[in-house]
């Protein structure tokens, strides 16, 4: 097993610090090939100091080294009433280092954010995929999710 794969028990899921940026900058622009550094620290800023029991930006890291190296991520807020929905989780960052998928950590993030939303007295998770997006689509089904209620309507302006 190289250094890129560590075992399963060696992953610690905690909560993003700020010397995480960096890392989820550029994890996320190896994702989407667009890097968003304003944005990330936006979202940083946002989730991780204030209202931190329904907003959670999570890091799955490497355990046991001096500092952590970030393998992935998961976002995910309370939202609810838009539309007459009743409160619910929703995910809308999630992304594991390529080199180190299929090692339980994707699954590992999508519990603790589960657990957040369960300690927050929710009970339904949501997220919006890309059709073609594949390993996404793949990987929320396995986690158990499924097509839900509402229908996502759009329009080119």
């Amino acid at each position: 097993m190289s250094s890129a794969e560590p075992e399963q028990s060696e992953i610690e899921i905690r909560r993003i610090q700020s010397g995480d940026i960096p890392a989820i900058i550029a994890l996320d622009e190896r994702v989407t090939e667009i890097a968003k550094p304003e944005y990330w620290q936006d979202i940083y800023e946002r989730y991780s100091t204030r209202r931190l029991d329904e907003r959670f930006f999570l890091v799955a890291c490497s355990a046991g080294e001096a500092e952590c190296k970030v393998l992935g991520y998961i976002v995910g807020a309370v939202r609810g009433w838009e539309f007459g929905s009743a409160p619910s989780g929703w995910v809308f960052g999630f992304a594991v280092e390529a080199d180190t998928r299929q090692q339980g950590i994707g699954e590992k993030l999508f519990m603790a954010i589960s657990a957040e939303f369960t300690a927050a007295d929710i009970t339904t998770i949501r997220t919006m995929v890309p059709r073609q997006n594949a390993l996404h689509m793949a990987f929320f089904r396995s986690e158990g999710m499924v097509a839900g209620p509402y229908i996502q309507l759009e329009m080119e302006l």
